[in-house]
């Protein structure tokens, strides 16, 4: 996946996937694309030879549903986030904070 996120601004042949993946057999790739396709992080252009692949999406947002998915699946989704906020750096605890200022989420002062 991360090779097709960092090709974001065009398609990839399974070909070129491969070869950017010298470890693996050219079939295995194509094996792995055909997944990713099935479980919808990527999609596959058969206009023209040859097949193109390209991810649905970018790695954040990615990233974002495994985390709701974790949190979903979390007895104490409070404890959870209070646990995850505490592993934060500093530098990301600003990031969060501006990412819900831009959507629109105000501090609760009051519960403070």
């Amino acid at each position: 996946m991360d090779i097709l996120w960092e090709h974001e601004e065009g398609e990839l042949t399974g070909r070129h996937v491969a070869d950017l993946l010298p470890g693996y057999a050219y079939t295995t790739v194509a094996t792995v694309l055909d997944r990713l396709v099935h479980k919808g992080l990527v999609r596959r252009s058969t206009t023209g030879r040859p097949i193109r692949f390209a991810a649905v999406g970018t790695g954040g947002a990615h990233t974002a549903v495994l985390m709701r998915e974790a949190l979903a699946e979390s007895n104490d989704i409070d404890s959870a986030l209070l646990h995850f906020a505490e592993i934060l750096s500093p530098e990301e605890v600003a990031v969060l904070r501006h990412s819900l200022e831009a959507l629109g989420f105000e501090p609760d002062r009051a519960a403070h």
